[in-house]
C-alpha cells in the first residue's frame, strides 16, 4: 500500500513541532523557502516509510505519530534499534540510502521536503544546518543513553526508563509543568517492547504492573498511560537528572 500524499498545508506558524523540528530557528521568509518544498505524507500503522534497500526521495519531521528503527540481521533476524517521535528528523541529506529500515508503529504523518532543493537549501540556510547538527548530536546523546539503559538497568528500571520517554516528550508538546499529570499512548505493543528493551513479555507485564500498583502510573486503559509525578518516574528510572522537561 503506497503511502498517500495529503492535500492538506498546515501552516508553518500552526505546527505542532514548529519549535522542535529542523525548522526551529527559522524566520519567516525562511520558512517560505522551506514551504515552496514541502508537502505532507500520511503511512498507516505497519507501513513502510523507509527501506535500506530502496532510494530515498525526500527527507523531513514526524510531525504525528511514531515509526521504529529497525535493522535485519544476515540469518534475517530484525532487531529494532530505535524510536522517531514527533519532531524527529527522517532520512539523512547527501544519501540516497537510510541506515534502518523506517516503519510506522502507528499512523503516521511526515512533513516532507523534497531531498535535492532541501540539500540545496542547507547551502543557503545555516540555521537549517546549526539545527540539523543539534538533533543529530541529540540522537547520539540518546543512543549513548539506551545503551546504559539496555547493558546496566534492571528489568524495572528499564520499563520506566522507556515510559519515561514518551513522557517527557508528551510534556513538552501538552507543555505541562513539574507536578502535573502528563498524559499518552503507548505506540508500542507489550510484544514489541520487550524486543525492544531485550526483556520476555511475561518480565515487561509483571514491571508495569508492579509500576501501576506502586501508583508511579495509571492505566486507564491497556495503552493509555498517566503518570501523576514525572520526578517519581525519573526517579524509577534510575536517573539522577532534575527531571526538567525537554527543550
Amino acid at each position: 500500500m503506497d503511502s498517500l500524499k495529503t492535500t492538506v498545508n498546515v501552516q508553518c506558524e500552526n505546527c505542532t513541532i514548529r519549535h522542535r523540528a529542523v525548522c526551529s530557528y527559522c524566520n519567516d521568509s525562511e520558512l517560505d523557502r522551506l514551504d515552496s518544498i514541502k508537502y505532507y505524507k500520511t503511512f498507516s500503522a505497519g507501513q513502510s516509510i523507509a527501506n535500506t534497500s530502496l532510494p530515498m526521495s525526500f527527507v523531513g519531521s514526524v510531525v504525528t505519530g511514531v515509526a521504529s528503527l529497525s535493522q535485519t540481521m544476515e540469518d534475517g533476524r530484525t532487531q529494532m534499534v530505535g524510536m522517531l517521535l514527533p519532531s524527529d528528523f527522517v532520512g539523512r541529506p547527501g544519501r540516497d540510502h537510510v541506515v534502518y529500515d523506517v516503519v510506522a508503529t502507528t499512523d503516521v504523518t511526515i512533513c516532507c521536503f523534497k531531498k535535492k532543493p532541501f540539500e540545496q537549501l542547507m547551502i543557503e540556510m545555516p540555521k537549517v544546518v546549526q539545527r540539523l547538527l543539534e538533533m543529530t548530536l541529540d540522537e547520539l546523546d540518546a543512543a549513548r543513553e539506551w545503551m546504559l539503559v539496555l547493558g546496566r538497568k534492571t528489568a524495572r528500571e528499564k520499563i520506566a526508563s522507556f515510559l519515561l520517554i514518551f513522557a517527557q516528550r508528551a510534556a513538552v508538546l501538552q507543555k505541562s509543568k513539574p507536578k502535573m499529570d502528563i498524559e499518552f499512548d503507548l505506540p508500542l505493543s507489550r510484544e514489541q517492547m520487550s524486543d525492544y528493551l531485550g526483556l520476555t513479555l511475561e518480565t515487561v507485564s509483571r514491571q508495569i504492573n508492579a509500576l501501576k500498583k506502586d501508583g508511579i502510573v495509571e492505566m486507564p486503559t491497556k495503552r493509555h498511560i498517566l503518570v501523576p509525578d514525572l520526578s517519581i518516574l525519573l526517579a524509577e528510572a534510575g536517573d539522577d537528572a532534575d527531571g526538567g522537561f525537554y527543550s
